[in-house]
């Protein structure tokens, strides 16, 4: 029996999009050069599409309708006329079901077929004739939602920036083998929101997850047929909805009652977006929505050649920043991921391409213009991955103030190192500091770093130690994927081994890092799993590994362990001392009425280094001191900072170098709060060392000392052994 025509009322162009208002549905599209639309209509169970309806009124460039007989679970579509015309960049073709750039919630998957495609594939004139098959089966649908949930007194955390710790995960690799997380919930929303997961965090001491990408994403047709999945998400066609794969329950609501519990817990909420490339791909990729929408409005064409894309991000397109409405939809996007799913922040892919108003990277473009001003987005975490792959595309330290940056000179300069190259103790400094030289002189602050050696792009931690070349077999392109110089260093022998001495020097080299990580100043974020050994075979391209490969693996080692304790201890010794965590640079100037800077940087014989000593290639040691008193700096009560001295020692050199302790007007007690050559119980934190005496600093080993007048130690530190 067919179903009875629906009545249709002209509805509103705002808010675009399918909204709910507790009578009806208002659906609202915008296309510049479309010369019809139709709203495609279809049956939840089965996804039949049973009926079609003109949006017959058209304002500003929207086409808009109300349907008072709609209701929340419909599932919907468009289709969308115009000319076919690759040439002059026209790619319109109804007999492509689309998807609402604005949808809230897209129920099904992409099966794939060439009848996805908006031309006749395999037909010798690539792109230029139309297909005209039909594409709604194998197209997931756009479904209308009911926003209301029960948020109760939940609020933006706010956590200053100087408090922060960011710890990178991926929703269903941190908990798809997680022993004390329920089957039906692993790798879910609901996965990650429970009590052992938000308790292990916690313990561990982190501040705030940075989720990567759960906008809904596309399975790149390549890797299906391959039986690999886009296992990373950086493949967004839905900017809106929360990708259900990550559901337990099917509901947008789970994903809100994740966030709620981790705001409870103390922790926010940062997501990784994909604001610069859509699932679409290049010319010769599928039309899914924004291609068949309107293709030159929504993405950057070449100039004098329409039918081909501007390529900044290596996915095949680029989104088109310089358009209004694609502003709007951006903005629209971020607006609502904080007011409707109150997260806390954003991380941004491959920021540069969103600041290229032309071809050239534009530090003022428009897009960062209307964040400064938005009251609500100019308040939350903004934080920028500072590069695409266009030409001048690397712009770390660039970004204006109010946004951080994954510091990538960071991550180098750390690798280096500790692999051991010389010549590298200047950079160090400046990175080990807050990177003054790259975020200073524009008014911005340490936190403007976001500090990292790892992350979810490249090796893991483990595998930085154990690897000196990829091993990318598993991702089916002969080993031709992923970066080749990764500053990495196997310790001596290529992959997993027995070898005791090449273990036991693998396991202080993460010491390393992770000391070094997390004693900088700046922002420091840890590569989930890290802290437990995880590892990739040698995989530092794994975007499309769904399995064993990429997930954590809590069966951890005794060893695993013991470094887990290691970084617990670390995000201890930080939280408790401010001198870690400034929220201004480092001036190396001295205090008022005193002769003692605020921060001296020594040589192995307690002096302070000289101009010509920090480019010397054979130096691989270095001291830091930093003054307790030293401070010019109040917290939000407007109480004066202080912290006891700390001496920061770093050996990269292989052999041990026994440190000459610095003299100052008084003789000096110091205690050795962390030192990597050791594990935690393995030391003697009794042990006192004095100014003018000989610390012996293993080789290629950290150590932090206090001065000894007070402040918490190893044995101070709760050492809690219960798992996980």
């Amino acid at each position: 029996m067919d179903r009875p025509a629906w009545a249709v009322w002209p509805g509103n162009p705002y808010p675009l999009g399918a909204s709910w208002d507790g009578e009806g549905v208002n659906f609202a599209l915008f296309s510049e050069q479309a010369e019809k639309v139709e709203l495609c209509l279809f049956e939840r169970r089965t996804q039949r599409e049973f009926t079609r309806i003109e949006m017959r009124w058209q304002t500003d460039q929207v086409f808009h309708c109300y349907l008072p007989e709609a209701r929340p679970g419909l599932l919907y579509g468009y289709r969308v006329y115009g000319p076919y015309e690759p040439l002059r960049g026209m790619r319109f073709n109804p007999h492509k079901l689309l998807l609402d750039p604005y949808a809230k919630s897209l129920a099904g998957e992409v099966r794939w077929s060439d009848a996805l495609f908006g031309y006749r594939v395999g037909n010798g004139k690539e792109d230029l004739v139309i297909d005209g098959r039909d594409s709604a089966d194998g197209m997931p649908k756009c479904q209308v939602i009911d926003t209301a949930f029960t948020w109760g007194d939940d609020r933006p955390l706010r956590t200053p920036w100087h408090h922060t710790v960011i710890y990178e995960l991926h929703v269903k690799g941190f908990t798809a083998r997680h022993p004390e997380v329920l089957g039906s919930m692993r790798g879910t929303y609901a996965g990650l929101a429970s009590a052992p997961v938000i308790e292990y965090l916690k313990r561990l001491g982190i501040t705030a997850v940075e989720l990567m990408p759960v906008q809904s994403f596309i399975d790149d047709r390549h890797l299906v047929e391959k039986g690999l999945r886009n296992y990373w998400g950086y493949n967004s066609i839905g900017f809106f909805a929360p990708d259900m794969r990550y559901s337990a329950t099917g509901q947008i609501a789970e994903f809100k009652t994740m966030v709620k519990t981790f705001h409870s817990a103390g922790i926010e909420v940062i997501l990784d977006v994909v604001y610069n490339h859509t699932a679409e791909g290049n010319h010769l990729g599928p039309s899914l929505s924004f291609r068949g929408i309107d293709n030159t409005a929504y993405y950057r064409v070449v100039h004098d050649q329409p039918r081909y894309y501007m390529d900044y991000t290596g996915c095949g397109n680029t989104l088109n920043m310089r358009h209004p409405r694609v502003l709007q939809l951006i903005m629209d996007s971020l607006r609502y991921w904080v007011l409707e799913m109150h997260v806390d922040g954003f991380r941004f892919d491959l920021a540069a391409a969103l600041a290229r108003e032309l071809h050239e990277v534009n530090r003022l473009g428009a897009f960062f213009d209307i964040i400064h001003q938005d009251p609500v987005l100019s308040q939350v975490k903004l934080i920028a991955e500072p590069w695409d792959l266009g030409e001048g595309g690397y712009q770390v330290g660039n970004f204006p103030v109010g946004w951080a940056e994954w510091n990538g000179k960071y991550r180098d300069a750390v690798r280096s190192y500790w692999k051991g190259e010389g010549g590298m103790i200047g950079e160090l400094a400046y990175r080990l500091t807050g990177s003054s030289d790259l975020y200073e002189r524009s008014g911005r602050r340490p936190h403007a770093s976001i500090n990292f050696v790892t992350a979810h792009d490249g090796f893991t931690l483990n595998d930085l130690v154990s690897y000196n070349d990829k091993h990318n077999e598993a991702n089916l392109e002969d080993n031709r994927d992923g970066e080749s110089h990764n500053r990495s260093w196997n310790c001596g022998v290529e992959g997993p081994t027995i070898n005791r001495h090449v273990n036991a020097l693998r396991a202080r080299q993460r010491r390393n890092f992770l000391a070094t990580l997390l004693l900088s100043q700046g922002i420091p974020m840890l590569l989930a799993g890290d802290e437990i050994g995880r590892t990739q075979g040698g995989n530092n391209n794994a975007y499309c590994q769904d399995n064993e490969i990429s997930w954590v693996n809590w069966n951890v080692t005794t060893e695993d362990r013991e470094l887990l304790q290691f970084v617990r201890y670390l995000m201890h010794i930080r939280k408790q001392h401010p001198a870690l965590r400034r929220r201004h640079f480092y001036q190396g100037r001295p205090i008022k009425g005193s002769n003692v800077k605020d921060i001296t940087w020594l040589r192995p014989g307690g002096q302070e280094m000289t101009d010509e000593e920090w480019s010397q290639s054979f130096a691989r040691c270095l001291g830091m001191f930093l003054a307790g008193d030293g401070f010019e700096e109040y917290d939000e009560r407007g109480r004066r900072v202080e912290d006891i001295d700390l001496l920061l020692l770093i050996n990269a050199h292989w052999e041990t170098i026994p440190f000459k302790l610095p003299v100052g007007a008084t003789r000096v007690r110091w205690r050795a709060a962390v030192d990597t050559a050791f594990n935690l119980g393995q030391r003697d934190d009794e042990r006192y060392f004095y100014s003018a005496e000989p610390y012996p600093l293993q080789g290629r080993s950290l150590a932090l000392l206090m001065h000894a007048r007070r402040g918490p130690g190893a044995k101070a530190f709760e050492h809690d052994t219960a798992w996980p």
